[in-house]
This record gives structure tokens, C-alpha cells and sequence, in this order.
């Protein structure tokens, strides 16, 4: 479905379903130069189990129209302003990576928003690599390369997929690749600069789950750690044998880890 936000259309995968009031309602938000599909063996799962889904392309990414935000908090203010265009009082907000520092981020400045908070494949702070970044400013095909051998553990590498037929790496990097030019390096740019997420945890009010995977190379499991000690009370789930893509090399953990929590 397309919604303007803005005067700018933004797409979300809906998981099938129509949208219902009387339902909660569930935003997923994709990671640097990521969009709707990496939330597929989730966003269908819960449209059809109780939620409204929003699988959101964020602005300048997949079928949304706008450009990049400045900043992570922009980032979050246009996920708020999704919700006021389609009248969402609450949701829940889960995110990947740069998507996982927005939902933070709305979470922690909009507290009244949203109703429970997951964070999947995160850091804080989450620094980039200079020569990665550099190599993405250059559109340089081996930034894409390097973040997606980084993005998935050795199993995945191995032709691992619990969905037969599906080729994990080179569907994310046909992916990242089509973002278009100055997509990935605009959005590690945005995790890198991001200053706001100790701030923006002391602001929470909803539960908070983390899903990290234990091999993981793009945001090291230690690299969470802080963040998680500083929200009281939140959850964690480590996923084994799982790198950076844990909503694709670990489809059933992830979903049932938020079936739980949700």
C-alpha cells in the first residue's frame, strides 16, 4: 500500500491483510539499504496472527519516494508522521540495524506512541568502519560485497536458508545493490553520527526486547551490551550460529521470539 506522508508517497508491505482498527498494530523497519522484503517470513506471519502490518520502506529506500533523512531522529519523525497519516494512535516498532536505531529513537522521544519496543541486530554506539564507509561513499561494488559477507554467519554462506529455494546472499546483495547510488553509505552514515541512544533509552516507557545474532559482524553482540544495561527490565535473545541478518538466517527464532514478547 502507498500512503503520503509529507506530500511524499511511502510504501508499506501490509502482509496481505486489510487494515483493521480494531487491531494492534505492528511497523517493521528495514536497515541501511534495505526495504520491505526483509521482513517477509515475519510481516506475513503476524498480518494473518492479529496485527495490522506495516512493513515501511523508509524515505529514499525500495518503493518510497523522498530522500534519505539527515539524521536518525528525522528518520524516526517520518516513521511518526506514517502513523498520524494513517491515524495510528499506537504501535509496536521493530527494527534492523539503522532501522533499530529509529524505532529507538521514536520510542524514546514519542514514548506515548508506541506500545513495545524490538530491536533486532543492533548497537550503540554503532560505529562504521572508516574504510567500509569510504568505500560505500565511492559506490565502490566491494562496500556491498563486504557488507553482506560481514551480515551473515558461516552457515548462511553454506546455503543454510530455512525457506528451500532461497539464495540469502545473493538476495540481500541484488538488494543492496538496486538501493541505488549513495543509499548504503547515506544510511551507515546516519548509524554512525547517531548520538541519541542512552538519551532516548532513559525516555522509555514500553518493554524492549533485543534479538542479537552471536556471530554477528556488522554489530557485535558486545556492542549491545551497554544498551541493553541501561534500559531496566529489558529482554534479550541471542540467536546461535546467526549473523547480522537474523530476520532472514533465523526466520522461526526471530518470529518466535517476538510472538513471545508480543
Amino acid at each position: 500500500m502507498y500512503v503520503t506522508v509529507k506530500n511524499t508517497k511511502l510504501f508499506a508491505a501490509t502482509g496481505g491483510q486489510p487494515f483493521d482498527p480494531a487491531k494492534p498494530n505492528l511497523i517493521f523497519l528495514h536497515g541501511a539499504a534495505m526495504d520491505h522484503t526483509a521482513w517477509a517470513l515475519q510481516s506475513r506471519y503476524f498480518a494473518h496472527h492479529g496485527y495490522n502490518v506495516f512493513a515501511l520502506d523508509l524515505p529514499g529506500h525500495g518503493k518510497s519516494e523522498g530522500v534519505i533523512p539527515e539524521s536518525i531522529d528525522d528518520m524516526a519523525d517520518w516513521v511518526i508522521a506514517f502513523m498520524d497519516a494513517m491515524d495510528l494512535k499506537t504501535a509496536v516498532l521493530t527494527g534492523h540495524s539503522m532501522g533499530s536505531l529509529t524505532a529507538l529513537s521514536a520510542a524514546g522521544r514519542y514514548p506515548d506512541r508506541i506500545s513495545k519496543l524490538v530491536m533486532i541486530g543492533t548497537a550503540f554506539p554503532m560505529v562504521v568502519g572508516e574504510y567500509f564507509l569510504n568505500k560505500a561513499k565511492d559506490n565502490d561494488p566491494a562496500a556491498y560485497n563486504m557488507m553482506i559477507d560481514w551480515s551473515h554467519a558461516r552457515p548462511s554462506h553454506m546455503g543454510a536458508s530455512e525457506v528451500p529455494g532461497l539464495w540469502m546472499i545473493g538476495n540481500a546483495l541484488r538488494t543492496v545493490e538496486n538501493a541505488g547510488d549513495n543509499t548504503l553509505y547515506l544510511g551507515l552514515s546516519l548509524c554512525n553520527d547517531y548520538k541519541g541512544g542512552f538519551e532516548a533509552a532513559e525516555n522509555l516507557t514500553c518493554p524492549v526486547l533485543f534479538i542479537l545474532g552471536d556471530k554477528d559482524m556488522m554489530t557485535m553482540p558486545r556492542a549491545a551490551q551497554k544498551l541493553i544495561a541501561a534500559i531496566d527490565g529489558s529482554k534479550s535473545v541471542m540467536l546461535e550460529n546467526c549473523g547480522h541478518m537474523q530476520m532472514i538466517e533465523k526466520a522461526d527464532d526471530v518470529r518466535n521470539a517476538m510472538r513471545e514478547f508480543l
